[in-house]
């Protein structure tokens, strides 16, 4: 099982899911948040991984460790835009310019006493050559050519500016381990070690649905009871920050077979996860429970909001989440569970956000019986103590939120100015 951060305060449980997944769970008891997610986690196959130009995988997991195909530098090179010298003797010293020394020569030029080679950063460094002197210790810096050139101030010592072959990497050394995703500067460095093709794993495809017939696309017109159908925006722009390639979004009715059909449209579309939102309580018309009941487990997980969870798999193997309707309920259970997961697909050592202790603005009553996830504002305004703010509830504050408090199980109350772990959006 993979490691993950541990939102409920809590160490996984093992065995929490114990028995087939064959029937909806009709236990009223509640099982903890760090229980469902090693329950995630365990099922997770990580996705076959593929070779890819280096210049395209940034933003993959890489899947196998780079080592350095060649030294780095491959050559003795100049640090600095100068001149190359053999020794100086009494300062100031005129040595005569025998070479003009590019990035990218080829020359090896002889250097006696006396003589040196105007040379630019990056160049060859002369094999005779004991050190680098920058053009700003000469008298006339690099104007003048071949012409002769007098140096006003020694260098250090032998090998100054001079940048030894393999000081950086040599062939043979780690680049960059397997397991991380990649950045700018992680394909840069792969590059520059000689390193052309990389084997990362692909995005994770999802599919997104949300449920309920009282759901209208944004911005159409809504007639008494129906709302707008905002789940799947939100869980699908998740899904994607989250560097999920979404190929399904759709929603379904309170009736019928929908989510079996959803399921049979995101496997066609190649869909790794299809996460439902809504359809998973306790209510008379909870779609997905009462439709997937085969496929999936449903169980109340020891947190706020969020307590109505549903995972499983469908028989080819696809992820099946199941997160309640509420929006910002949706959202906590993304952050918990889905991404998570998504993360572990592509091989991922680190499936945790960043996470920091601050002190928390206001009082909050904290509940003995579950962990409570708070959307909060960081102010920064103190560069040495951020403060957590609580949002307004609701879809407004959850958009005005950096990230989410846990507050965790307590009899006591979490009081202003008290700090609290912020797991940073």
């Amino acid at each position: 099982m993979r490691s993950a951060t541990n939102w409920g305060g809590v160490p996984p449980l093992s065995g929490a899911y114990a028995g087939p997944m064959s029937a909806p769970s009709v236990d009223d008891r509640m099982i903890e948040v760090a229980a469902h997610l090693a329950t995630v986690l365990e099922a997770v196959v990580p996705i076959v991984p593929e070779m890819r130009d280096v210049a395209a995988a940034r933003g993959r997991v890489l899947r196998h460790p780079v080592v350095a195909a060649v030294d780095v530098p491959g050559f003795d090179s100049s640090a600095m835009d100068g001149f190359a010298v053999r020794g100086l003797g009494e300062l100031p010293a005129t040595l005569r310019v025998v070479a003009d020394l590019p990035a990218g020569a080829v020359d090896d030029p002889r250097l006696d006493a006396g003589e040196a080679a105007r040379i630019m950063t990056g160049a060859p460094v002369p094999s005779d050559a004991t050190a680098i002197v920058p053009f700003e210790d000469t008298v006339h810096g690099l104007a003048g050519g071949l012409d002769p050139v007098t140096v006003v101030a020694a260098p250090r010592g032998v090998g100054a500016h001079i940048r030894r072959r393999g000081s950086d990497v040599r062939a043979g050394d780690l680049v960059v381990a397997d397991g991380v995703r990649l950045t700018a500067a992680r394909v840069g460095a792969i590059a520059a070690s000689g390193v052309g093709m990389v084997s990362v794993a692909r995005a994770p495809r999802v599919a997104v649905v949300s449920t309920g017939s009282e759901l209208v696309p944004p911005g159409g017109v809504l007639r008494r009871g129906q709302i707008p159908e905002s789940n799947s925006v939100l869980l699908a722009a998740l899904a994607e920050e989250a560097g999920a390639e979404v190929v399904l979004r759709t929603s379904v009715g309170d009736e019928g077979d929908g989510p079996r059909r959803a399921i049979v449209a995101a496997e066609a579309a190649g869909a790794d996860v299809v996460v439902f939102s809504g359809g998973v309580s306790a209510g008379a018309y909870e779609v997905v429970k009462n439709t997937l009941g085969d496929l999936m487990r449903f169980d109340r997980v020891r947190m706020q909001p969020g307590k109505p969870q549903g995972f499983g798999r469908s028989a080819a193997g696809t992820l099946l989440f199941g997160l309640p309707g509420n929006p910002v309920s949706a959202a906590v259970s993304f952050e918990l569970f889905v991404r998570p997961a998504l993360r572990a697909l592509e091989g991922d050592v680190d499936l945790g956000r960043e996470s920091l202790r601050v002190a928390l603005a206001a009082d909050r009553r904290a509940r003995p019986e579950r962990v409570q996830y708070v959307p909060v504002r960081l102010d920064r305004r103190d560069p040495a103590r951020w403060i957590a703010v609580p949002t307004a509830n609701g879809t407004r504050g959850l958009g005005e939120a950096d990230g989410l408090a846990v507050i965790p199980p307590s009899i006591d109350d979490v009081r202003a100015g008290d700090l609290v772990t912020v797991t940073r959006w």
